[in-house]
């Protein structure tokens, strides 16, 4: 997790393109709404850590918030809590949209 908030603001329906095929995969990590500004890091094993911020989404049944990641190569990915610990594994496949859910209990390790 990276130290420094965003302020982003909400992104609108749409305003997200994906660009999905043969081993390029899209992968959308859903958090809750105290998330909003954190950056969220990713990293298959082995190579450098990519991060998104989380951002408010208007579509056109309501809000949600999540951090989005675009044109991931397939693997198994690690999305970390902080700098030292896992929330959790994804595996990511060429061509789908793979979903997280962020955890809201504490950070593993902690009770």
């Amino acid at each position: 997790m990276r130290g420094h908030p965003h302020t982003h603001g909400p992104s609108e329906t749409g305003s997200v393109v994906l660009d999905l095929g043969g081993d390029t995969d899209a992968l959308i990590i859903y958090t809750g709404r105290d998330q909003h500004g954190r950056e969220i890091e990713v990293s298959r094993d082995g190579e450098p850590r990519t991060h998104s911020a989380v951002r408010e989404r208007r579509v056109r049944d309501g809000t949600f918030h999540s951090a989005v990641y675009p044109d991931l190569p397939a693997g198994v990915y690690t999305v970390w809590w902080d700098d030292q610990r896992p929330a959790g594994r994804v595996a990511v496949t060429g061509g789908v949209i793979v979903e997280f859910a962020w955890p809201t209990s504490a950070a593993p390790g902690r009770g």
